[in-house]
């Protein structure tokens, strides 16, 4: 099994009930960032779910999802610049309970 990667997951979704839903999956493969973006820590076979399942979610004639490769996550240095009450840290290694 190859490496995780760290992704940053934005999304824009017309539908409030859709959006709804997008966002309940998200929490179960990342961390909530801001209202629609989420930062994931996934290997292969987890990011390939989570497109999968994205891809049943959305109307893809209005809606749009950015899934955005930083890099493998064990070596990842973001350079970002976080204004505001919450500092941008990479999600940390851990266990997963499938």
């Amino acid at each position: 099994m190859k490496a995780p990667r760290l992704y940053i997951v934005a999304y824009d979704i017309a539908d409030s009930k859709r959006w709804r839903r997008v966002f309940r999956l998200m929490h179960g493969y990342g961390e909530w960032l801001q209202l629609s973006v989420f930062q994931c820590r996934l290997d292969d076979r987890r990011h390939a779910e989570l497109v999968g399942m994205l891809d049943e979610l959305i109307n893809t004639y209005e809606d749009h999802v950015l899934i955005m490769d930083l890099g493998l996550a064990e070596n990842v240095e973001p350079r970002v610049v976080s204004l505001g009450k919450a500092q941008f840290e990479a999600v940390p290694r851990q266990p997963i309970i499938v």
